[in-house]
């Protein structure tokens, strides 16, 4: 891979920012290639405009096929809603590119399943934004249970607990199937089956009971003009519109390694803000994080006899090997929310050119994997039966 990767973004919204932002300083803080911000693609050429000069963008279109097609781009940075991303990342990867998209991979499993067909097919390597797997802490807890520090799991309990989505929340995209997906489950929960699965390194065979929940049925429509991804703005008055995805789903499930798993994700969770969490129990020991506590990793080590008890890790300490905290700041400075996208951009310009990524990156397949969790766990919430699910058939469920 040549020293610079030109990349083009397709998305200003709220992922348009975060990646912008990787993008911009992911070479201040890491050696490796360089990302040149060559073009960003979006539908309003007013707002493009302004996105551009403001996050660095050296070019604009509002033409994604010319963008992609560009001989010049290198990598495809895929920012937008859901029932687009199957679109996209098939266009850019015929036309040869490296493509890097938001997760969830696809709002439906047809669409990931196309996906990663043709990425099978492809030159260009690709990528999911998976990004909370670059939280330090999560890293570091991946690499524990990898090493063997908890011997055997047998519990994981996995959370996201979210409460921006009141009745007064207006109706944008994120609370339509047809765009969306789903609500919670796909928005949400896709974080917590991913985290689940790269800190244990184990696969869920099953969901053996899940519920899915819509508690506000209608949600006020959005002003002309006020159309903000994200919640709190933009609400119109008295009309209203249907809102057709979950709050809420909850679900059960087995592991590969015997163990069992709890999630839920709801974005009704009064009092919480952004609690991205899980606890793994094994037979030496446990781990435990909230993303609310980012820079903290809870561990219980269960061989120390009498004074086993839960310690704080402060996992800032690049100096102590805590993972990618040495490209920071000094001790217990802290990172936030925006580092773990500029952590997986130095990965991802790391896989590049031809070196070994921190912790593991996701490609279109092992994203896939977590689609058909999620895809099971509505089926199973629907018809109210266990799903097994076979990750070496299409269909992938019995």
């Amino acid at each position: 891979m040549k020293d610079t990767v030109n990349v083009g973004l397709i998305g200003t919204k709220f992922m348009g920012r975060a990646h912008s932002n990787a993008w911009l300083n992911v070479a201040k803080f890491f050696d490796g290639s360089v990302p040149e911000m060559h073009t960003v693609a979006g539908r309003n050429a007013a707002d493009l405009a302004e996105f551009a000069a403001r996050w660095g963008w050296a070019n604009q279109s509002t033409d994604w096929r010319a963008m992609v097609s560009d001989p010049d781009i290198d990598l495809v940075d895929i920012a937008t809603p859901n029932h687009v991303h199957a679109e996209q990342a098939i266009a850019a990867l015929e036309a040869g590119k490296h493509v890097v998209c938001e997760k969830p991979l696809a709002g439906t499993l047809a669409d990931a399943m196309a996906m990663t067909e043709a990425a099978n097919k492809a030159d260009g390597r690709t990528f999911v934004w998976y990004n909370y797997r670059r939280v330090p802490a999560v890293a570091l807890a991946h690499q524990l249970v990898q090493s063997g520090t908890l011997g055997r799991i047998y519990h994981v309990r996995a959370a996201y607990l979210q409460s921006w989505g009141g009745p007064d929340t207006p109706l944008v995209w994120r609370f339509q199937a047809d765009v969306a997906g789903s609500g919670a489950h796909g928005d949400l929960q896709a974080h917590i089956i991913d985290a689940v699965r790269f800190v244990t390194g184990e696969e869920i065979t099953t969901v053996e009971g899940a519920i899915e929940h819509t508690f506000i049925e209608e949600r006020p429509l959005l002003e002309e003009g006020g159309g903000s991804e994200i919640a709190g703005a933009g609400a119109g008055g008295s009309k209203m519109g249907k809102s057709s995805v979950d709050d809420a789903v909850l679900f059960l499930g087995r592991l590969s390694g015997g163990g069992l798993a709890s999630f839920e994700a709801t974005r009704l969770a009064t009092g919480y803000h952004n609690a991205n969490r899980f606890e793994i129990h094994g037979e030496r020991g446990a781990i435990r994080f909230d993303f609310e506590r980012m820079n903290e990793l809870g561990f219980y080590d269960a061989t120390n006899g009498a004074t086993a008890g839960w310690a704080t890790i402060d996992v800032t300490r690049g100096g102590d090997g805590h993972p990618f905290a040495d490209a920071w700041w000094p001790d217990s400075h802290g990172l936030g929310y925006e580092h773990s996208f500029v952590n997986e951009a130095a990965d991802i310009l790391a896989a590049l050119g031809g070196g070994e990524p921190v912790v593991p990156l996701p490609d279109f397949a092992d994203a896939l994997r977590t689609q058909r969790v999620l895809d099971a766990a509505i089926v199973s919430a629907r018809e109210r039966t266990p799903i097994t699910i076979d990750y070496d058939t299409p269909g992938g469920q019995s």
